[in-house]
């Protein structure tokens, strides 16, 4: 995993990154902690990148991709900071000789198979579960997972949008030309689970989708988070947008934009964390996400509760009576309740946030650099003094980018040592040079 911010004022927006990765191969996992995140995107102009996620895209680093994409950039320009994003990912898109056919059909495949393992997980996981409370289970019952389950998925990505950017029939196409891998996935995967015709033909239309949809709540491993950053020409103020990146398969990219945000002339000072964010937001709200929505869930149940236990003890009434009163209870609950979440809300935006973000706006660029290198710094120490893996850490890169100044490294490590490659420096604007 990973932990990037991005901090803006009207000056300057800096970016910050971890250099951990985790490699993850049959023999188990590794982490990384020397990995480059961010980069500038252009060398001429004030545009910078930062990945997290999968380090790799569709097989190649994505610091290859970049370099590429850069060199091709070359001295070109854009007016704003979106079309430099929507020039990145029309790069990746449209035919890129660096991802061929046939790797393109290898991510198909791996990317059907491990759906279709995903889904049998859940299936088995229920059966066990039936087994042990019970110490059997009937085929019948066997029967009425697989389809339930296999169902609920289907109707979760039937229900999604299509990615604006792909045609209408691209899934079908997909089910088309790839019938014979999604058949032997379906077989390879479920075996002797019962799948009727019908959800045999769910398996398929799930294939499909998986290439041109982004279903809540359903995430993909092999995602990779870009983050693009900076000013255009005609942009005064700084802005970043983030995309989430899947894949390619015939030729098209699967990808969705994620965040974006801004300054203006009402918008003083932004702090935008991506992948791991907990501390960060910690450190915003005063309190842990985690507990907030722990202390919500643990009130709503017992605003719940407690029109139950009410309604027990009302002998008198009838059961509609009591039914009515019930719901009238639950009603008043829900209404209390979302008042206290807007009132804690509101508390901790006006005594933490709030003030932060006044601070931020007044900040010089090397106080937005160090804020940024503090925060993930926090997420790292955090990772470091608890049970959890190391998935944030190393060395943490840090840049400026301001409208005068252009891309600024603070922090930044090279496998290298810069006296004994003078040749890399010299070679860096050799197009500028010419």
């Amino acid at each position: 995993m990973t932990s990037e911010i991005a901090i803006m004022n009207k000056e300057a927006i800096a970016l910050a990154s971890d250099s951990a990765v985790t490699a993850v191969s049959e023999s188990g996992e590794k982490i990384f902690t020397s990995v480059n995140k961010l980069f500038a995107l252009s060398k001429y102009h004030p545009v910078g990148i930062m990945i997290y996620g999968n380090a790799t895209f569709m097989g190649v680093p994505w610091e290859t991709i970049i370099k590429v994409y850069r060199n091709k950039l070359g001295k070109k320009s854009f007016n704003t900071l979106e079309e430099y994003a929507m020039d990145f990912i029309s790069f990746l898109d449209n035919g890129n000789p660096m991802f061929p056919d046939f790797v393109q059909e290898e991510y198909l495949r791996n990317y059907i198979y491990g759906y279709f393992e995903f889904i049998r997980s859940k299936i088995v996981e229920k059966v066990h579960s039936i087994i042990d409370e019970e110490g059997e289970i009937l085929d019948e019952v066997v029967e009425k997972i697989v389809s339930e389950t296999i169902e609920e998925h289907y109707e979760k990505w039937e229900k999604a949008d299509s990615i604006p950017t792909i045609p209408e029939d691209f899934s079908e196409n997909i089910i088309k030309k790839y019938i014979k891998i999604i058949d032997k996935a379906i077989e390879d995967i479920f075996e002797e689970l019962p799948i009727s015709e019908i959800h045999y033909n769910q398996l398929r239309k799930i294939s499909g989708n998986l290439f041109s949809k982004f279903p809540e709540g359903i995430g993909n491993e092999n995602t990779s988070g870009i983050v693009v950053a900076g000013f255009g020409e005609e942009d005064i103020f700084p802005s970043l947008i983030s995309f989430h990146i899947d894949g390619i398969i015939e030729n098209r990219l699967k990808h969705k934009k994620h965040i974006s945000a801004k300054i203006d002339y009402e918008t003083d000072a932004l702090i935008v964390p991506f992948a791991q964010r907990e501390m960060v937001d910690t450190f915003m709200q005063g309190v842990d996400p985690l507990y907030i929505v722990v202390e919500e869930d643990y009130l709503s149940q017992i605003f719940k509760e407690y029109a139950e236990i009410v309604i027990e003890d009302l002998d008198k009434y009838t059961e509609e009576e009591k039914i009515r009163l019930k719901n009238k209870l639950l009603d008043i609950g829900n209404k209390i309740l979302k008042d206290l979440k807007e009132r804690l809300e509101e508390f901790r935006h006006e005594t933490y946030i709030s003030p932060i973000t006044s601070v931020v706006s007044m900040l010089p660029k090397d106080e937005l650099a160090a804020m940024a290198e503090s925060l993930v710094n926090l997420t790292s120490l955090k990772r470091k003094f608890s049970m959890e893996s190391e998935t944030v850490g190393g060395p943490i890169d840090v840049a400026v980018i301001s409208k005068g100044d252009g891309f600024i490294w603070i922090k930044r490590k090279y496998y290298f040592k810069a006296e004994l490659n003078p040749q890399f420096f010299a070679n860096y604007y050799k197009e500028g040079q010419k």
